[in-house]
């Protein structure tokens, strides 16, 4: 679609995600660089989304809430190019074209192949672009729908923020010479927890701590299951996740499929040694023995193994986690929104705000 087709329209950030994960947590970071840009901009979400709360007092952003059916509210859309970030809200965006001919863009954060209904197949052919996180998903994408285009935009780190004496007390409270964390949705069939509790039982001694920070649809079942042993702590779901990742001697992150993992990043930021699983979007970030050691997806025992030897090995756990700090510099919010704004150009959009300057230059 050219710039000509597509006309003067104002950005309208789309998500109606119900909780704040992390494809929530980077449309806010997104929203906020564009806004420090001096760029207009819209939020459409669901009524009582955390997202709402947190992007208030977002200058020159305009909050509109939505509820159901979503399709009524498609006039909304009017004189926007819409960009949605989720699934459901790249099937308002698909409505609201049909019904206001409003353009959209999709940022696919996923890397599970789409539903195969003709109506999910024409969603992503209309769409004006589709950008990925990873080349993961775009090999899934265009292997979905052969010549689609896709560009691939990265997550970025959260820079969250860090109270240190907060961390020490979370240390004191949770004990031990040794804590392994992993942070993310209670959702096994992604995040792998039930992984991290099998590794536990191949590290016999009781001064390891291993905390599993979140809340989410299997938290009652990975909570029965890690009741058996009293080093497993759980803290359900927090909003200073810095703090939390600052208390940390290691992080884990076995997900059996993942697009990219922006948590990920944050650990990194943090400083901390990471084992991941060698899964999808996983390796563009995480190179083993570089700036992490990766494992097999499903395998507890090399989980556990690659733990075990970094705590043995402190030169290699800081050697790493060196290296991952130097790699995520280039992982910036600033990074992600000029990747966004030049897809933005590319693609045609005549976006009210798009030829403001670079604060930062």
């Amino acid at each position: 679609m050219t710039q000509k087709t597509l006309g003067a329209r104002v950005l309208t950030h789309v998500n109606l995600a119900r909780g704040f994960r992390g494809g929530e947590r980077q449309t806010e970071l997104l929203i906020r660089e564009l806004a420090a840009w001096g760029m207009p901009q819209r939020f459409m979400g669901r009524r009582d989304q955390p997202l709402i709360d947190r992007l208030a007092g977002v200058p020159n952003l305009e909050i509109l809430t939505i509820g159901r059916p979503f399709v009524a509210h498609a006039g909304k859309a009017r004189g926007a190019l819409l960009h949605a970030h989720d699934g459901q809200g790249a099937h308002f965006a698909h409505a609201a074209n049909r019904w206001v001919a409003a353009p959209y863009v999709i940022t696919r954060r996923v890397d599970n192949r789409p539903s195969g209904s003709r109506a999910t197949r024409a969603m992503y052919r209309r769409a004006v672009g589709v950008a990925v996180l990873s080349d993961a998903i775009g090999r899934v994408m265009t292997d979905y729908l052969p010549g689609l285009a896709v560009t691939r935009i990265p997550s970025a780190a959260a820079t969250l923020p860090t109270n240190r004496e907060v961390a020490d007390s979370l240390r004191a409270a949770w004990g031990g010479a040794c804590i392994v964390g992993q942070v993310g949705a209670l959702d096994d069939s992604q995040k792998g927890q039930h992984d991290t509790l099998a590794a536990t039982a191949r590290l016999p001694e009781s001064d390891w701590r291993f905390v599993l920070v979140g809340g989410g649809r299997d938290e009652a079942d990975l909570r029965a299951a890690g009741a058996r042993d009293s080093r497993v702590i759980f803290t359900g779901h927090v909003d200073n996740v810095g703090d939390h990742l600052a208390a940390l001697d290691i992080f884990v992150f076995p997900s059996r499929h993942e697009g990219l993992g922006s948590t990920l990043l944050d650990a990194m930021q943090a400083g901390l040694p990471i084992v991941a699983s060698a899964v999808d979007g996983i390796p563009e970030i995480i190179e083993h023995e570089i700036n992490g050691l990766l494992v097999p997806p499903g395998d507890a025992y090399a989980l556990a193994s690659a733990v075990q030897r970094l705590r043995a090995d402190p030169v290699l756990a800081e050697r790493l986690a060196a290296a991952g700090r130097e790699r995520v510099a280039g992982y910036t919010a600033a990074a992600m929104a000029k990747r966004y704004r030049r897809w933005y150009a590319d693609i045609g959009a005549d976006v009210a705000g798009l030829s403001q300057e670079d604060p930062s230059t």
